[in-house]
């Protein structure tokens, strides 16, 4: 069943990533309308998510953000098509760096880094990233279920010299390169929730506690990476823009959970700035109030 619906899939998929942008937008507008208005793609989380992260807002004013995030999602999800064929020039024109030397400096410092962002505006172009930069470029995701499907994204991410490694293999392979001096830039999308058995930290997320992957910063803490932020912003429809910034000089000279904090700040300040660009399907307030005295320590496991 797997490989019938790739098949049935596939063909559709390399079609609207040879559209033109034009005309993959008009798409875009077409599909947001059946989401949105005929099935409500998961419109009560996006409206509960929005009235617990923004409860200063108006409902009107909340309801405007809505709208636009539906559409903002389905852009962004036919621009993750659209990259099976986009070519070098459209990408790097489309998804621009700010401060390119930070990749230079950090380089230079030969260690490897642990590059934090959020689910926002486009992750998924990021890895573009990959291109310039002479260290290897490895995103950390979730497995796709078909695993015909999880072979194209690694293939379309190879098309971008960037490498996806599975979350649960993800400290073997970064021990492994440390070991053997193999730099590489790590990217962690850190901001949504963690399974609440798996749950050791917690902190404040848009004025809840809630549960806090702590992976990358473990990792940074143990194996001496250097961490950047990657703050994300979308300039216009189809064109976004990065800036890297650095979170802390020395990792392992700042007490336990501090770069997780500090990273969910700017993950907050990226929310207030534009809401409509955060991924507010996922459920990341749902466990929310489930905190047990024992949540409290950073699971370190041994290397």
């Amino acid at each position: 069943m797997q490989l019938l619906a790739f098949v049935l899939a596939y063909p559709f998929l390399w079609c609207v990533s040879m559209l033109p942008f034009r005309a993959l937008y008009i798409f875009s507008d077409i599909i947001c309308f059946f989401v949105y208005h005929v099935f409500g793609y998961r419109k009560q989380t996006v409206r509960k998510n929005l009235e617990i992260a923004l409860p200063h807002l108006s409902i009107t004013e909340r309801r405007t953000i809505e709208k636009k995030f539906f559409r903002h999602m389905c852009d962004m999800f036919l621009e993750m098509i659209k990259t099976m064929n986009i070519s070098d020039k459209e990408i790097k024109d489309r998804f621009v760096f700010t401060n390119m030397e930070m990749i230079r400096e950090y380089e230079e410092k030969g260690k490897s880094v642990a590059l934090l962002c959020a689910h926002y505006a486009s992750w998924e172009w990021l890895v573009v990233m990959a291109k310039y930069t002479s260290f290897r470029s490895i995103a950390i995701y979730k497995k796709i279920g078909n695993k015909y499907f999880d072979k194209l994204v690694r293939k379309i991410r190879s098309r971008l010299h960037a490498e996806l490694v599975e979350s649960k293999k993800s400290i073997e392979l970064i021990q492994y390169n440390n070991a053997n001096k193999i730099k590489a830039f790590y990217g962690f999308a850190s901001d949504q929730s963690p399974q609440l058995s798996k749950a050791k930290y917690w902190d404040q997320f848009m004025g809840l506690e809630v549960p806090v992957h702590t992976g990358a910063e473990m990792l940074a803490k143990k194996l001496d990476l250097n961490v950047l932020f990657v703050k994300v912003e979308k300039v216009k429809r189809g064109h976004y823009q990065a800036t890297l910034m650095p979170l802390v000089e020395n990792p392992k000279s700042v007490p336990d959970y501090e770069i997780t904090s500090i990273y969910l700040r700017e993950v907050e300040k990226q929310i207030l700035e534009a809401p409509e660009y955060y991924f507010w399907t996922h459920n990341r307030w749902k466990h929310s109030g489930k905190k047990k005295a024992t949540d409290k320590t950073m699971n370190v496991p041994t290397l």
